[in-house]
This record gives C-alpha cells, structure tokens and sequence, in this order.
C-alpha cells in the first residue's frame, strides 16, 4: 500500500484542474467497476459536470501531493426533484499510483464536512459493484451505513455488477425540517 510523503493539499477544484481529473476518471471507466460509464467523457464533458456542480453552490475537492492532482471527490444531487433538494450523492476517485495512501478518506472527509455547511442533510453513496470492497470500507469508515444493494443492475465488462447503497445523516439530518 502506497504511503505520501509530501504533504497533502485539499482544495477546491479549478478548470485547471480538468486535464487530471479528466485522465483520473477515464482510468476507472476504462479499467473499474466503481462508475458504471463505458465509454470516458473528455475534457469538455467533465468540465460541464463541474460546471454545474459548481453552479449549485456544491464542493468538487481535489487531492495534491507533490503540485500534482493526485484525486478528485465532489458531491452533486442525488435526483433532480425538488424533494431531494438536500440529499447528496458522492463521487470519489483517485488516481491509480495513489490508491490506499488514505486520499479518499481525506477526501470524503472534506467532502462532507463541506456538504454539511452548504445545508445538505444527507449523502448517498451509490457504490459500483458489491466486490468494490475498498469502497464500502471507505463509506463506512466516513460513517456511511448499508441502505441496500440493487443486484444485477449494470453490465459492464461482461457480466452483471450490483451497486451498493450507503448513507449518511448530514448536520441535522432528519431531525429538524431544513432551512431555505
């Protein structure tokens, strides 16, 4: 398991940012089960994804070691509706050389705490593939808890992968009704 040495930088990500984050991704889509995307978008298509997380006042982090983005997380709407205005869904990569040295913990971490301050009051992780066990254990080591598993629901390299619900309670969560 890898391990950092240089210092670790979260930030908020930037256009500049979009080339890596770009060929990050499109590591995971081409060689993973964690996005159920076939094809990767380029670095237009990511860019208009952060562009519309950005417009809704929603973090998209990136991880630096070295000057270099070495992972990306950000959180957008789970659906659409109106109802699900304050539910979050998540979304963390890494970079394939940096993988278990603990940046997607730094990044969900982040991610949430960042979440929470923009009023959102729960988050979903909506996990490629049941055998994704390096996902689960982060989620739940960022107290996300098992909703579900929806089985057989994405094809993707010749076979069928389920896709694990995970959860969280953000802020508040249920407790009180949220403010506008």
């Amino acid at each position: 398991m890898p391990t950092e040495s240089a210092a670790v930088l979260l930030r908020d990500a930037s256009a500049a940012d979009l080339p890596a984050i770009t060929a990050i991704y499109a590591h995971h889509v081409e060689h993973g089960t964690g996005s159920f995307e076939t094809v990767a978008p380029g670095q237009q298509q990511m860019g208009e994804r952060m562009r519309l997380v950005h417009s809704r006042a929603l973090p998209w982090l990136v991880a630096e070691v070295g000057g270099e983005t070495a992972g990306f997380a950000y959180a957008n709407w789970f659906r659409e509706r109106a109802a699900f205005a304050w539910t979050l869904e998540d979304s963390v990569y890494i970079h394939p050389e940096r993988v278990g040295a603990g940046l997607g913990s730094r990044l969900l971490a982040e991610l949430v705490l960042r979440a929470e301050q923009a009023g959102a009051r729960q988050m979903l992780a909506v996990i490629g593939d049941s055998a994704n066990h390096a996902s689960v254990a982060l989620h739940e080591r960022n107290g996300f808890r098992h909703c579900g598993v929806l089985q057989s629901v994405g094809w993707k390299f010749g076979r069928w992968l389920d896709v694990v619900m995970m959860q969280r309670p953000l802020g508040p969560g249920a407790a009180q009704a949220p403010s506008d």
